[in-house]
């Protein structure tokens, strides 16, 4: 595996990003990149995950919203984490998931904690951020394909 860092989008990353692609059991829980809003809202911050060029893509949001999540003035929301599919089982994931903490305390230097939420039926994905260090919190939401944990990264 080629080594894995984490940078904000650039324009010269679209091509790659506008290519993704994934399997329609992955697709329902997560957004492409190609489909998310342009411009994003103020606070949302794309960040692509590179090793042999991009590889994979997610978002931080330090707006409003992350208050769904928890009642921590200082955490950043992660969403839309993914791999683009023929880039995936190579580790990548979890390599970009274990750079995230040291990302975050760089970039927003006052935050303390990154939540997410995971959809019940998402197994994989909830194994995969339970051994990067996120813990279930306990508490639910409703999201568009039904239920989801909230896991919380202290840093």
């Amino acid at each position: 595996m080629s080594h894995v860092t984490l940078e904000t989008l650039q324009d010269d990353h679209w091509p790659a990003l506008e290519a993704f692609t994934l399997p329609l059991d992955q697709e329902k829980y997560t957004t492409l990149p190609r489909d998310i809003d342009s411009p994003l809202p103020e606070g949302v911050h794309p960040i692509v995950i590179v090793a042999e060029g991009p590889v994979g893509f997610f978002l931080l949001h330090d707006t409003e919203r992350v208050q769904t999540y928890t009642e921590s003035a200082h955490a950043l929301l992660l969403s839309i984490f993914s791999i683009n599919h023929p880039f995936q089982g190579n580790g990548y994931a979890k390599a970009a998931l274990r750079q995230l903490p040291a990302y975050v305390r760089q970039q927003f230097p006052k935050t303390q904690e990154v939540v997410l939420s995971v959809n019940l039926k998402n197994d994989a994905a909830f194994a995969l951020y339970e051994k990067v260090g996120f813990s279930d919190t306990g508490r639910r939401i409703t999201g568009p394909v039904g239920e989801q944990r909230i896991m919380s990264l202290a840093l």
